[in-house]
């Protein structure tokens, strides 16, 4: 991945759903995202980004490999769903203002289906880690 890419152009999803704001690195097996935790997001209360807005962050960067993919193959961006979250632990919810470094490493893809192990961070500290299944429809 050589050049930077308007998130808006590798993802299904549109404000103010939109949980990944730069693909900092895509490659067959690992992707990293990054997002800034603004006020005024869909998913932030109190202050801090719920569990829920945490696991639309790991959704989306899935969402943003699978359309930087798609992108390059010159074809459209595709929509999945979440076929299955497992062992999803939430060790810390972001404040306002933290930026959060999201990380998917690919372990297995087949029939439309892509199973990931999934960390986000915000510096050295782990937010959230977990195995995501995604379904392509």
């Amino acid at each position: 991945m050589e050049q930077e890419y308007d998130i808006l152009t590798l993802l299904p999803q549109r404000p103010p759903m939109v949980m990944v704001d730069k693909l900092l690195h895509c490659d067959p097996e690992v992707t990293e995202t990054e997002f800034a935790v603004r006020e005024d997001n869909i998913m932030v209360d109190n202050g801090k980004m719920s569990a829920f807005g945490l696991i639309e962050n790991i959704a989306q960067t899935c969402a943003a490999r699978m359309g930087y993919i798609n992108l390059v193959s010159g074809k459209a961006v595709q929509i999945g769903v979440i076929g299955a979250l497992r062992n999803i632990e939430i060790h810390s919810l972001p404040v306002v203002g933290l930026t959060i470094e999201t990380r998917i490493d690919v372990s297995d893809e087949v029939f439309g289906m892509t199973l990931a192990q999934a960390s986000s961070r915000c510096g050295e500290q782990t937010l959230a880690t977990g195995t995501i299944k995604i379904a392509l429809l």
